[in-house]
């Protein structure tokens, strides 16, 4: 595993965190659409503050690092890398404590498999290593995802849901699906979901116990945590070369594994 400055260093280097890639006119046009309450960018979260588009971004300054000039409307943005990788080391906590249990139930899944399926992958692996048990509900669940006007589907890559699209895994903010899962499995809710998107979202909105990876411009799963409806948010690009991620599934593995 890399030191913390190591890991800072890598993160800046790869633009997991400090100047990412999203742009700031991008996002401030999703924390508009949020303080506007959109439901694509609320991510299946209703939520109970009055959040203001002021609130949002101040929020979005706290819990991910962007830049909290309201003037500063275009060019770069940026994620604090200290916020990656505090977060990372309450989300490795909040796992460890989990697995602690006798026969955890866990449950993943991702919206972005271009670039967080390799996290979650490695996460679901060690979960099972430790006695986990990963639950896999609903699949083949179909339904028409908002605005496509065609059918998706639930689709397990070892244990992992995400949407399949004619073949393809998909991007999604759906929470759709998830809210599905969770009907399905009814009073026998897992112990942690460990998601992204809308999956989080609508497990953190139905009370499930719920960490999360958010890009900068997806502040409403920050703003979930910050009502108390998710348990950790993990700021970071969430569409880097999936190879990049691996020092960070390291730390994330290396801090479990000593908390258990």
């Amino acid at each position: 595993m890399l030191s913390r400055d190591q890991l800072r260093e890598h993160l800046i280097r790869t633009r997991i965190a400090g100047e990412v890639a999203t742009s700031r006119e991008n996002n401030l046009d999703h924390y508009s659409s949020v303080a506007n309450r959109d439901p694509y960018y609320l991510l299946g979260l209703t939520l109970e503050q009055p959040w203001s588009f002021r609130d949002v971004l101040a929020q979005m300054v706290k819990a991910a690092g962007v830049q909290a000039d309201a003037g500063h409307r275009w060019g770069q943005d940026t994620i604090d890398p200290d916020l990656t990788i505090d977060a990372l080391d309450a989300m490795a906590d909040r796992i460890a404590g989990v697995l602690s249990r006798d026969k955890p139930r866990l449950l993943f899944a991702t919206g972005h498999p271009t670039g967080l399926l390799v996290v979650h992958l490695a996460l679901a692996r060690f979960a099972v290593e430790r006695g986990a048990t990963l639950l896999t509900p609903a699949e083949g669940w179909t339904y028409s995802g908002s605005g496509f006007g065609r059918a998706r589907k639930i689709r397990y890559l070892q244990d992992i849901a995400m949407l399949d699209d004619k073949g393809g895994f998909v991007h999604t903010h759906d929470s759709a699906p998830m809210e599905r899962m969770l009907t399905v499995l009814g009073e026998a809710t897992p112990d942690l979901v460990i998601a992204d998107h809308g999956w989080a979202g609508a497990a953190g909105e139905a009370g499930v116990p719920t960490v999360a990876f958010a890009d900068s411009n997806d502040p409403g799963l920050f703003l979930g945590e910050a009502e108390g409806k998710i348990d950790v948010v993990v700021p970071l690009d969430d569409n880097v070369l999936p190879r990049y991620y691996e020092p960070l599934i390291a730390h994330l593995v290396t801090r479990a594994s000593q908390a258990l």
